[in-house]
């Protein structure tokens, strides 16, 4: 039972440090709208690749 909570602490303290982690790349202008628009549109691209190849476009756009 301690190593089961041990772990769920551990997945919690990573979580913690990559939400820091977006919020300093965000503010340091790493990260801007265009580039997470570019990675939801991958990233639907990528789950939903029959819809593309039915013609679906999936570009999310502004």
């Amino acid at each position: 039972m301690a190593f089961r909570y041990r772990s769920h602490h551990i997945s919690l303290v990573g979580l913690i440090y990559l939400i820091i982690g977006v919020f300093v790349a965000w503010d340091r202008g790493y990260i801007d709208v265009p580039l997470l628009r570019q990675v939801g549109s991958a990233l639907l691209a990528i789950f939903l690749w029959f819809l593309i190849l039915l013609g679906v476009d999936l570009h999310i756009h502004a």
